[in-house]
């Protein structure tokens, strides 16, 4: 098994310097690794990095302390397991921060992604209005019915599929009885359903 010579860059940090000399004064390698600027955090906008090189980024971060500067007590809160969950994103801010958060007519859905779905969870299944479970629908559907199907049609289907699938009536053919067996057991719950009854 042949080694790679150079890790890929995703697991390491490296970006292609692309001419970007390393930060460190009088070092002449390429920047390929970041750190963070001099002067503290950004102001808001794009972060500004340091570009080393890999000898000059593991000094840096041998040396690098995210504690430097703060009191005894800020430390403790830095350091609690819970430390930062009880600021709420912007996502779930509330109303009188100022930011109400997006409404959902300006969503675009081009897809109808979003609408069909809150159609179909929202639309009765019914034209009577009876609710189906998720075992009523998985049955419906061995069989092929639409969900306002009502017991006569119930009915019909399955002996269509019976004369279809079952070796007496289809000529002696028993590669359906997957099938068959399928079919009985779906009819089996449908009929006695809410939905059904």
């Amino acid at each position: 098994m042949e080694r790679k010579e150079r890790p890929a860059a995703r697991f390491h940090g490296r970006v292609e310097a692309n001419g970007r000399p390393c930060a460190q004064p009088g070092c002449e390698e390429p920047g390929e690794f970041r750190a963070p600027p001099l002067e503290g955090a950004s102001d808001g906008g794009p972060p500004r990095f340091r570009w080393m090189c890999l000898d000059h980024v593991r000094a840096f971060n041998a040396g690098y302390n995210f504690f430097d500067g703060m009191t005894a007590d800020e430390i403790h809160n830095a350091q609690r397991p819970t430390a930062g969950w009880e600021r709420e994103t912007r996502a779930f801010a509330r109303a009188g921060s100022g930011d109400q958060g997006p409404r959902w007519a300006d969503f675009h859905d081009p897809l109808d992604a979003i609408a069909a779905r809150y159609r179909r969870e929202t639309a009765p299944e019914r034209n009577d209005g009876k609710p189906l479970s998720g075992q009523d629908r998985a049955s419906l559907k061995v069989l092929g019915l639409a969900p306002d199907a009502d017991r006569a049609g119930l009915r019909r289907r399955y002996s269509e599929l019976v004369r279809k699938f079952h070796p007496d009536r289809n000529g002696g053919d028993r590669s359906h009885e997957g099938e068959l067996q399928r079919v009985i057991a779906a009819y089996q719950q449908l009929r006695q359903a809410p939905a059904f009854v």
